[in-house]
C-alpha cells in the first residue's frame, strides 16, 4: 500500500554550465530570493544554493571551501593515489610469488 503523503524521489538531472551561471547571477542579483528562483525553474533549493556558494568560492568572496580547481586537482590525486595503491599491492603480490621460488 503506498504512504499518503510521501514525496517521490526527483530523477537525477544535469544542467550545463552556462544554465549554473545564469541561475547563480539571478541570485546574485538580489532581486529574488534563492527560494524564488529555485522554484520557478523547477530545481532543488539545495542544488541552487550549492552552486551559488561555489560561484563564490571561485570569485574568491568566501573562502570556506575548495574552489573548482582545487577540486578538480583533488579528483586527480585521489585518482592518482588510488592507482599508485593498486601498483604497491601488485608488487607485494609478485614478491611474495618470487620469494617463494627462490627457497
Amino acid at each position: 500500500m503506498e504512504s499518503v503523503g510521501k514525496k517521490r524521489p526527483r530523477p537525477r538531472r544535469a544542467f550545463t554550465p552556462q544554465f549554473k551561471a545564469e541561475i547563480v547571477e539571478l541570485c546574485q542579483r538580489g532581486d529574488r530570493t534563492i527560494r524564488q528562483v529555485s522554484q520557478d525553474f523547477d530545481l532543488t533549493e539545495t542544488a541552487v544554493r550549492d552552486w551559488v556558494k561555489q560561484a563564490e568560492l571561485d570569485a574568491g568572496t568566501r573562502s570556506d571551501g575548495l574552489t573548482s580547481d582545487e577540486r578538480a586537482e583533488l579528483a586527480r590525486l585521489r585518482q592518482e593515489n588510488r592507482r599508485l595503491q593498486e601498483d604497491v599491492e601488485i608488487l607485494k603480490r609478485a614478491t611474495a610469488f618470487f620469494a617463494k621460488e627462490i627457497r
